[in-house]
């Protein structure tokens, strides 16, 4: 089920933002990724709900731009050396598979 994949998805990126730096740069970077990261299963859960089909299409839009957005900042963190690759990784492809799955959603 989506729902479930995607609230375990937000629990993984709450306990990956916890690794990093409480520098106040981190702190930024660790508030951003948790909006984002867990935003995708809270919209999914809203589209799932939604009152019309044209809802629908736009919580499932805003779940593939809060995937994209979560895949941006999983680059950041290794680009600065944060986090190592192999940290991030297991995310950044569970978050690539979202991002497919909501693109696919919202093109039906």
């Amino acid at each position: 089920m989506l729902e479930k994949r995607t609230r375990q998805f937000g629990v993984q990126i709450i306990r990956l933002s916890s690794a990093l730096p409480n520098a106040p740069e981190g702190r930024v970077i660790k508030n951003q990724i948790t909006k984002c990261g867990t935003s995708i299963g809270a919209n999914y859960r809203e589209a799932n709900r939604a009152r019309s089909r044209a809802d629908f299409k736009n919580k499932i839009k805003i779940c593939e731009s809060e995937a994209s957005e979560t895949q941006y900042w999983l680059e950041i963190i290794t680009e600065v050396e944060w986090l190592s690759w192999d940290r991030v990784k297991s995310e950044h492809e569970e978050c690539s598979e979202l991002l497919a799955l909501f693109t696919s959603i919202g093109r039906k």
